[in-house]
């Protein structure tokens, strides 16, 4: 089984994009993050034509989650009952009753100084206490969490320290979900290899690979026991045929 997370970074601007994706990599289930539109305006048919059932939890301009499913799909939650004022940002579906699967767009924070950052560790705390009293022993949690786990998953590396993303409250918040018994399945994996999820459109970043790993995927002991591989699909992070990519590159699991 193949399981995806992507932060697409706007919905209309990627769907072609995502599409020729979903028809040449095929995963299994997808969590998508910041669709920028409303339930309404997601498309279903091409979708379904790939063999897709589609949940969104979308949001005008802003913000946005989906669930695309080959397996059948039983939706358990719709959004952080208390965390409505930040948006659309959580969904948690049940994977043809297999395990639960979550996406989630965590807030930003924009600055340390910014009020938006403490209203970042309170959804945070939302999260875990979510996780820990609402979900069964067989979860993923994937999705844009920006936070940077670890000086390795930063291009500055230490010199990276104390600034948004990488602080140490921040990481505490995820710490917290690892405290819930979750492991990052590309940590786990690959111990010391160093590699980025999300590349600034600007001065060449890409190219020059100063980016961050904030797309990640976790899971419960026994799916973590399950992992064959886990990559970041750079490939769909370059322009394809005029179609321009999304700043993330999409993460998959492979599980037997």
């Amino acid at each position: 089984m193949k399981i995806a997370t992507w932060n697409i970074n706007g919905f209309r601007a990627r769907e072609e994009y995502l599409l020729r994706w979903l028809a040449d990599k095929q995963p299994d289930v997808v969590g998508l993050q910041e669709l920028k539109l409303i339930d309404d305006g997601f498309p279903h048919e091409p979708f379904n034509a790939l063999g897709y059932e589609v949940i969104t939890h979308g949001q005008k301009a802003w913000n946005g989650v989906a669930v695309l499913s080959r397996l059948p799909i039983d939706v358990q939650q719709i959004g952080l009952a208390d965390q409505v004022e930040l948006g659309a940002r959580f969904l948690n579906v049940r994977i043809d009753n297999l395990f639960d699967f979550i996406t989630v767009y965590c807030p930003n924070g924009k600055a340390l100084d910014h009020p938006d950052f403490q209203r970042k560790l309170g959804w945070f705390d939302s999260l875990r206490n979510y996780i820990e009293t609402s979900v069964s022993d067989s979860a993923i949690i994937c999705g844009d969490f920006n936070v940077v786990p670890a000086a390795i998953d930063g291009w500055k590396g230490v010199a990276g320290e104390g600034n948004i993303f990488q602080t140490a409250e921040e990481r505490a918040c995820l710490n917290g979900l690892f405290d819930q018994g979750l492991t990052d399945l590309f940590r786990y994996k690959y111990p010391s290899e160093r590699t980025f999820s999300w590349w600034d459109y600007r001065a060449g970043s890409f190219y020059k690979d100063h980016g961050l790993r904030i797309d990640l995927i976790l899971a419960t002991s026994n799916l973590t026991d399950q992992l064959i591989e886990i990559q970041t699909d750079r490939d769909y992070r370059k322009k394809i045929e005029g179609m321009t990519a999304s700043d993330h590159a999409p993460v998959i699991a492979e599980f037997t």
